[in-house]
């Protein structure tokens, strides 16, 4: 029976509170944090009367268990003007408690938080973690920056960039879990997303793999010099394949400057575009769900104006996915710059090997010199094909963003 029909529902004594995986439930503050606003199911799950919970702070039903690190994240997020999701443990009137994802985004006047229950593997991991933090703020006496610490410490060694970053993956995962759970078909959005933020990590790690090759190469225009001072007058093939090595290698420390090192190059901004959109798309659906649920309670909301929450809902959504949509577009432009820019890099290294082969022919007749200037020649000529390769790739994968773009 759906919570629609239930008048009377019976409550445990003990343990979690009712709150189904179908469920979606909001509420609304200002910007001190005291509830404006919320649905049915807020009031229902926490147990307190209207009157309790409309005009009474937001930490009414903060659980001891929720560590105070988690709220430092929490609101120095959201006084930037950033949306944010947390996993949270709440504790309802009666003494019981319930876990909630929470995706909270700032509205006019303050914040609207909306709510999913947890169900997926990383839900157990995240307990754990809580339960640490917990412990150390309780027995060491950690200040709440300090176990804000230990939460980045383990987003980073699961290999997340920032906190926005693991908040993407996990509102993903619930979402995806939560489909599993009902029994629905996978979000096609979602799915699409984090295939294209994959490929969009795959870009950094080629990146980081260039710079490397790069680097391991950088002696060979010295060596070049070296040998043809030796070997040939000013002007000779040698001293020719040195000064264009040297002119391609500042080219790619300048290309690598552009597009490659630093937060903001395009490599980067790809990255942040489509992570900011995945953690988008599954607000905008949480708030959708939000907005059909609260159409369908027809309870009695306390002096909550039904008409009003969704249309705030349905604006938030709306805010939300012009958002995502400026952000796909941006990710289209940095994706065709990062190809183009992968096609001139390619020009440079294809202009070096007519140079080699006169270089292999010049190295060939040098029985003194040649076995050295052969060797190097050979270390140019796996660099060249190693750097293509990619090159290849990354071009490859800015195609295939653009092409999950485009669908």
């Amino acid at each position: 029976m759906s919570f629609v029909d239930r008048r009377i529902e019976t409550r445990p004594k003990s343990g979690a509170a009712p709150f189904e995986l179908d469920e979606v439930f909001f509420s609304r503050t200002d910007e001190r944090g005291v509830i404006q606003a919320c649905n049915y199911v807020f009031q229902r799950v926490s147990h307190y009367e209207w009157d309790e919970v409309l005009g009474a702070p937001h930490k009414l039903v903060r659980h001891p268990d929720t560590p105070k690190g988690l709220f430092q994240i929490f609101w120095d997020t959201l006084k930037s003007g950033n949306t944010i999701g947390a996993y949270v443990k709440n504790k309802a009137k009666d003494g019981l408690h319930y876990w909630v994802f929470a995706a909270v985004v700032p509205c006019e006047g303050g914040y609207l938080s909306a709510r999913i229950k947890p169900s997926s593997q990383l839900f157990s991991d995240i307990q754990a973690l809580y339960a640490k933090m917990s412990k150390a703020e309780t027995e060491g006496g950690l200040s709440p920056t300090e176990s804000m610490q230990i939460m980045l410490d383990w987003v980073h060694s699961r290999g997340f960039d920032d906190y926005q970053h693991f908040a993407s993956h996990a509102l993903a995962e619930e979402l995806i879990a939560r489909d599993e759970g009902l029994g629905r078909k996978p979000d096609q959005q979602i799915s699409d997303l984090r295939d294209m933020l994959r490929n969009a990590e795959k870009l950094l790690d080629e990146t980081h793999g260039l710079v490397k090759d790069f680097e391991a190469m950088h002696t060979i225009p010295h060596n070049l010099r070296v040998i043809a001072s030796r070997i040939e007058p000013s002007g000779g093939p040698v001293t020719v394949l040195s000064q264009n090595y040297g002119a391609m290698s500042r080219e790619m420390s300048d290309w690598f400057e552009r597009n490659v090192m630093g937060e903001n190059t395009n490599f980067a901004t790809v990255k942040h575009s489509v992570n900011s959109s995945l953690f988008i798309a599954g607000l905008t659906r949480i708030l959708t769900e939000c907005d059909a649920q609260l159409k369908i309670e027809r309870r009695n909301l306390g002096d909550t104006e039904m008409d009003t929450e969704r249309r705030l809902l349905t604006d938030l959504a709306e805010q939300q996915s012009s958002f995502a949509q400026s952000g796909m577009a941006e990710v289209d432009i940095e994706a065709d710059r990062i190809i183009n820019a992968c096609q001139v890099m390619h020009r440079h290294f294809l202009g070096l090997s007519s140079t080699r082969v006169l270089c292999k022919i010049e190295s060939a007749r040098l029985p003194s010199s040649g076995e050295t200037l052969s060797d190097i020649i050979d270390q140019l000529g796996a660099f060249q094909e190693r750097i293509s390769e990619r090159l290849e790739h990354i071009a490859k994968l800015g195609e295939e963003i653009r092409s999950i773009e485009a669908q």
